[in-house]
């Protein structure tokens, strides 16, 4: 969701605002990792332009500077995408209430074993309205 958000706008760069201003931001190390490596990626292979290249790395900065660091000490197998699981496993080391996220295979998730709400970025906005 942050790639969208910061390299495409739209409605994740709204979710990413409210989560900004009502919520407390987590991230991992792996996390951090991934941000590093994604936005070049991106670029490498002409998913996003330049320009969108250094506004998805600022965004990334800023939720890197804002986030409190977490370090997951249980390795989970819960999604079908076996990379997702490092997200699953940030929001059990932070006790996470919610994870906003587009991405399919985490949003199809029906049964976890701890709490959390996986919201796409469209309900996690609907939700903070009330």
């Amino acid at each position: 969701m942050l790639v969208s958000a910061f390299a495409f706008g739209g409605v994740p760069e709204k979710a990413v605002k409210k989560a900004f201003v009502e919520t407390e931001l987590y991230i991992s190390l792996a996390l951090l990792k991934e941000y590093r490596e994604v936005p070049l990626a991106l670029e490498r292979e002409g998913k996003i332009t330049k320009l969108q290249l250094k506004a998805l790395i600022s965004g990334l900065a800023s939720i890197a500077a804002q986030a409190t660091v977490v370090y997951p000490r249980k390795k989970l197998s819960l999604c079908r995408d076996p990379e997702d699981n490092m997200l699953l496993e940030c929001c059990l080391a932070a006790k996470a209430d919610f994870l906003i996220t587009g991405d399919k295979d985490l949003l199809s998730l029906r049964s976890l074993p701890f709490q959390l709400r996986i919201l796409s970025p469209r309900k996690f906005i609907e939700l903070t309205r009330r």
